[in-house]
């Protein structure tokens, strides 16, 4: 039951989106039971521990960890505006991120979306963010 919850929060509502996730995971397990491991595999949606990573690295001030963690997540295929949808809820639910900080990160934000649908690359979009993300929260402490 948990992966159903998952799969609605995941398809964000989306009744299509949803049936053609759970037709996919379906065939991958061959009729076994659906996983929430599963529909994130599927879904394209970057595992809480790699974003987690992101923030620590960012934390970290250091750009050489900012740099490594950023092209892992290439790497390992995850799509920026992906991370872009999923940071955007990070940064919005953050208690120790001031309305300013989050504003200056939200706008960063809006700005790599753009820019990344008119086709720019997505790693030196995804430093750029990153870079921005690192000011707000070493500034922070």
């Amino acid at each position: 039951m948990l992966a159903v919850s998952y799969l609605v929060h995941v398809s964000e509502g989306d009744l299509r989106k949803a049936i053609t996730l759970l037709q996919s995971a379906t065939r991958l397990t061959d009729g076994k039971e659906v996983s929430e491991k599963i529909v994130t595999e599927i879904a394209g949606v970057i595992p809480r521990e790699m974003l987690d990573g992101l923030l620590v690295s960012c934390q970290s001030g250091s750009f050489e960890k900012l740099e490594a963690v950023t092209k892992n997540l290439i790497n390992e295929g995850y799509a920026a505006t992906q991370l872009i949808n999923q940071l955007h809820d990070i940064i919005v639910e953050r208690e120790d991120l001031s309305d300013k900080q989050k504003s200056v990160i939200a706008e960063k934000l809006a700005e790599v979306d753009k820019c990344l649908a008119d086709g720019s690359d997505e790693f030196l979009q995804l430093i750029s963010l990153s870079a921005v993300v690192m000011q707000q929260l070493v500034q922070n402490n």
